[in-house]
């Protein structure tokens, strides 16, 4: 993975730590908008997260692929990716 590892691990730890609060909130039977508001937050980390990967793929591996076969791959790649996420 070429993205920034301690912007992505920071990231990512945040996230869990939003997802265990969130457990919680749901465990002490919290107010319905409240959980769904913290939901978004992850969802926002989360959004966050997978756009620095894919910033790094776009800038590293799919920048420096050898051949132009090998780059259309990994752009074809990208796009099935962004398919699934845009569902």
């Amino acid at each position: 993975m070429k993205a920034d590892q301690q912007k992505v691990t920071r990231l990512l730890k945040t996230a869990r730590g939003q997802i265990d609060g969130i457990l919680r909130m749901v465990e002490e039977d919290r107010y319905c908008i409240d959980i769904s508001q913290q939901l978004m937050a992850t969802e926002a980390i989360l959004n966050k997260v997978n756009k620095e990967i894919l910033t790094a793929h776009l800038k590293c591996c799919v920048s420096h692929a050898e051949t132009q076969q090998e780059k259309e791959e990994k752009i074809d790649e990208l796009i099935s990716m962004l398919g699934k996420i845009m569902k």
